[in-house]
């Protein structure tokens, strides 16, 4: 037991390190933890894949991984899958699966190992994904949501093989159609419960419970263990029962909070998971795969975004749409990591298939995180390249066709824009947002709006705000506002302009690049609060606010 918490030590402290310099390169912190294991079984420490303990941690890290996975796919989420999450994700998956399985051929590897390969390539992660755009602001942008989209349809599928390889392995890693068959049917009838649970037994169970958090947290551990117990016990792995029980609590009202207190058993476990591939890509060996490391990464680093923005340019969408959503995709899952790994348990592939996937892994997840961080740059220095990949007839036309001149233009039409735009006289105003839903809210209320991105030249353009007497940008976010003040300062006929940041250092920056003025929530509701009070001895101003704030709140809900 003490050599085990030594080398438990051990990984946590090298774990620690790398993640402090991923965090200083701006990487995900997966990559610290692949590394570790890289370190490890470079320098011999010991071998972590020998260990019982590490063993278990590392089922268990994948089982909160994908219980915290289904939490995200609740029920009034499933609508970002629409019609272009859908035929983008099948025709990407389709597509990207069969290039892979044609170069594994050309590189020559047997079939059943070109096939592992290709769909294992064809997942993107949905936690490096969905981290990075929370990170960068996009999260609710259009190709934020579509992409989103894509990865349900991709986690939906990889449940799926899960499923099938679960029947495999029960048959000692042969193909029996009677038992497989069995398997889905089993599959099958436990979702439908799962579905069945989540809609009409958990919310109002939680709903209780939701008044201790200490029992909200273990009745979800509880259930999770339960779920993991029964599951197995019917020839499935954690992995699935990981995914359910999380499906099951998603449409709770509580699911945000079991996520936020569950992630960090999450990022402990998870941590030996990937220390033990990273370590298994040292262990095996490398030879003859120089080649295919460099050439399946740059199929998914390359490869794959173009097939994105090909699919997405044949249903009309932009081009800029298409290549951010094909960047935010370009990297390999950690759903293909668990898929690589199973089919090592079943003795379907190699440590050197392992290694193959690890390492590309590696690869693309180190280098998509900076074409998603830097993804606006980059589209606007090769544009005029993708021209190609952009029908004349542009689906998203219906909000981004050009305004009429209007004296106001907003940027940022949700919560302080909204509630700006119910204090601003509508005829005079244009309202510039890239979060969908919003924009067909505000048009639904009567107000002139423009879908798009204000960092994008072609959406400024078309707001008119050559033409305007005030801009203001509801934005938190320092670069992009950066860009309006810059695109303001350029114009001959400068109008007045407001900006918002979230910090004193921000405001400080943004009135050097000649903001009129700089909007600070916390300063500015501070100011109006405090002198509110100083004309109110009385108190009885707070009447007051308080009805004028519950008539504006029913406005805007409205």
């Amino acid at each position: 037991m003490t050599g085990g918490l030594f080398e438990l030590a051990v990984v946590i402290l090298i774990a620690a390190a790398l993640g402090i310099v991923a965090k200083l390169l701006r990487q995900p912190i997966i990559l610290a933890y692949l590394v570790t294991g890289i370190c490890i079984g470079y320098f011999g420490f010991f071998n972590i894949q020998n260990g019982e303990v590490f063993s278990v941690f590392s089922d268990l890290g994948i089982m909160f991984l994908l219980f915290l996975v289904g939490l995200e796919i609740n029920y009034t989420s499933l609508r970002l899958v629409g019609k272009t999450s859908l035929f983008v994700g099948l025709g990407q998956v389709t597509i990207t699966t069969l290039f892979g399985y044609m170069i594994a051929i050309w590189l020559g590897f047997i079939p059943l190992h070109a096939l592992y390969i290709a769909i294992t390539l064809m997942f993107s992660s949905t936690v490096i994904v969905v981290k990075l755009l929370s990170d960068k602001g996009d999260f609710n942008s259009l190709y934020g949501k579509i992409s989103v989209g894509i990865l349900l349809i991709q986690d939906i599928i990889a449940i799926i093989i899960l499923v099938i390889l679960a029947g495999i392995q029960g048959t000692g890693g042969t193909i029996a159609w009677g038992s497989l068959l069995l398997t889905l049917l089993k599959g099958g009838v436990l979702f439908a419960t799962i579905v069945w649970l989540g809609r009409k037994f958990f919310p109002p169970l939680f709903d209780r419970i939701a008044r201790s958090q200490e029992l909200l947290f273990l009745t979800s551990l509880a259930w999770l263990f339960f779920l993991a117990a029964i599951v197995s016990k019917i020839g499935f792995s954690v992995e699935i029962a990981g995914f359910l029980a999380g499906l099951a609590l998603a449409n709770s009202s509580e699911h945000f909070e079991i996520s936020y207190r569950v992630r960090s058993l999450r990022d402990f476990f998870i941590l030996i998971f990937f220390v033990i591939l990273g370590s298994s890509a040292v262990i095996s060996n490398f030879s003859g795969l120089t080649v295919p490391i460099i050439v399946f990464s740059l199929f998914v680093l390359i490869g794959n975004p173009l097939i994105i923005l090909v699919i997405m340019g044949f249903l009309g969408h932009r081009r800029r749409t298409g290549f951010l959503t094909g960047v935010a995709l370009a990297q390999v899952s950690e759903f293909s990591l668990v898929l690589a790994a199973f089919g090592l348990k079943l003795g379907h592939i190699t440590d050197q298939v392992v290694t193959l996937i690890t390492s590309v892994g590696i690869i693309t997840i180190a280098l998509s995180s900076y074409l998603i961080v830097y993804g606006e740059r980059i589209y606007q220095s090769i544009e005029h390249i993708l021209k190609f990949f952009e029908r004349k007839k542009i689906k998203e036309l219906e909000y981004s066709e050009r305004g009429g001149e209007k004296s106001i233009v907003l940027i940022g039409g949700h919560r302080t824009g909204e509630s700006l735009a119910l204090g601003l006289p509508r005829k005079d105003l244009l309202i510039i947002d890239f979060d969908p839903d919003v924009i067909k809210k505000l048009k639904a209320k009567g107000y002139e709006v423009i879908y798009g991105d204000a960092s994008d030249d072609e959406v400024l353009y078309n707001a008119r705000i050559e033409d305007a007497k005030l801009v203001i940008s509801t934005n938190p976010l320092l670069e992009d506002n950066i860009m309006v003040a810059k695109k303001i300062r350029s114009l001959s006929k400068k109008p007045k302009l407001v900006l918002r940041a979230d910090t004193e250092k921000d405001a400080k920056i943004l009135y050097e690049y000649g903001a009129d003025y700089v909007l600070l929530p916390n300063f500015t509701a501070g100011q109006y609060l405090g002198k509110t009070i100083a004309l109110s001895p009385e108190m009885e101003i707070l009447h007051h606010l308080k009805e004028n704030d519950l008539a504006l709140m029913k406005r805007i809900d409205t």
